[in-house]
């Protein structure tokens, strides 16, 4: 079961092919983890939701409160017998029908749609985890690029190259050569006691649990944080990489080419992470 504009309804729904989303990349989305009915962070994504609602010119509806998303998530879940478990929520935005490039109007459709995941809490995979550069296309630095939104080709394209190549994941670059993110998380870099992450403007996804893990190295009396650029040559000299994202939460990188990584402060702040989620 979906949830389309707050009607619940079977999960076969055929949008039309004058769907804006569809037709225009005129959409966004946002992904939370629900464990047993409790939206972890629930707030962060609404806050960025309505941002990037924003940013794209759209009309929020008056009734688009934190406390209706909500209540319409777990409907949701309810009537995909998911409130007992945890489960993957997905809300897609997509401004209505008409028009061309120019829309007719800026009035929105939502869709909740969600899928059942193992994991309550999040843990730490330990397996090989290899990851190489993706170097055939560049995320251009911009607010645009902060968002998530339904233009996610070099993702996509990005995901089929690592593949091809046996990686389980690749690195983005921006057209200033820097580093900027995984393609399904953030990235942080510990050499030694710093642990540095891509700052927004160089074109990194404003990502949930970036912001939490940010949260937690500020606390943390033996590391300091700095949002500053990467360079492809500091990834060899690190001692430790990984990505972040909702769902997984911390995912440790063992290989970028020949260097190889140890994943200690990795294990040290989803152990916090954790913690926090209980908390929450």
């Amino acid at each position: 079961m979906i949830n389309f504009n707050g009607i619940l309804q079977e999960d076969n729904t055929v949008i039309s092919n004058n769907n804006r989303g569809y037709s225009y990349g005129d959409g966004l989305f946002e992904t939370i983890k629900a464990v047993h009915g409790k939206l972890l962070f629930f707030e962060d994504h609404y806050f960025r939701l309505m941002a990037s609602m924003r940013i794209l010119r759209m009309e929020i509806p008056m009734n688009f409160t934190m406390e209706f998303l909500e209540a319409q998530i777990k409907r949701t879940l309810e009537a995909n017998n998911l409130l007992s478990q945890s489960g993957r929520v997905k809300i897609q935005i997509d401004r209505v029908e008409g028009g061309l490039y120019l829309p007719e109007s800026n009035d929105v459709n939502f869709i909740i749609s969600v899928k059942a995941i193992d994991e309550d809490f999040y843990l730490l995979n330990e397996n090989k985890y290899e990851v190489d550069l993706y170097k055939d296309h560049y995320l251009s630095p911009s607010l645009m690029s902060t968002l998530k939104s339904n233009n996610k080709v070099i993702n996509v394209i990005g995901s089929i190259y690592a593949k091809e190549n046996r990686l389980d994941n690749c690195l983005l670059i921006n057209t200033n050569k820097s580093v900027v993110e995984a393609l399904n998380g953030n990235l942080f870099l510990v050499k030694g006691t710093t642990i540095k992450t891509p700052p927004l403007s160089d074109g990194c996804l404003k990502g949930v649990l970036r912001k939490q893990i940010m949260e937690i190295i500020k606390l943390l009396p033996d590391y300091s944080l700095e949002e500053t650029s990467i360079s492809p040559f500091e990834l060899q000299k690190a001692d430790e990489l990984f990505t972040t994202n909702v769902i997984k939460g911390i995912q440790s990188i063992t290989k970028y080419r020949k260097k190889e990584f140890k994943n200690d402060v990795a294990k040290m702040l989803l152990q916090k992470l954790n913690v926090k989620v209980r908390l929450g």
